[in-house]
């Protein structure tokens, strides 16, 4: 792993934000602009963006990152996290940086481990 990359700079800066769950300083990361593709769909623009973030940020109790690469404009960055519903929620995001700011995102994670906890809390079993 290497900082020197101009977009892996900031898609680190913007994970270690969010992974310490100050959602306001990594949305200083986010262009308002963002267009990012999620599992759920595509989400347009930086309030919409922060609206999707924001539960996730919420249940957060820690992430560990696994590997960063990036190049002048491009960066990946994939990490595990573990949250109130689930113990490990790996995920991955591809940015795209533009003038120090994200204004693309593929943004990777199993949506399976979340339904299935949401599925025992609703049936009132331990997940």
């Amino acid at each position: 792993m290497t900082e020197n990359s101009p977009a892996l700079r900031v898609a680190l800066a913007y994970h270690h934000a969010w992974a310490a769950k100050g959602l306001d300083r990594a949305m200083s990361y986010v262009d308002p602009a963002i267009v990012c593709d999620a599992p759920a769909g595509r989400i347009e623009g930086a309030a919409a963006y922060r609206e999707f973030m924001a539960p996730f940020v919420a249940m957060l109790r820690g992430a560990t990152l696994i590997a960063a690469f990036g190049d002048a404009e491009t960066a990946l960055v994939m990490y595990d996290t573990e949250t109130s519903l689930v113990p490990s929620a790996p995920g991955a995001e591809c940015v795209t940086v533009q003038h120090g700011r994200i204004v693309r995102s593929r943004f990777l994670f199993d949506r399976a481990p979340f339904e299935a906890a949401r599925r025992h809390a609703r049936a009132g079993r331990p997940t």
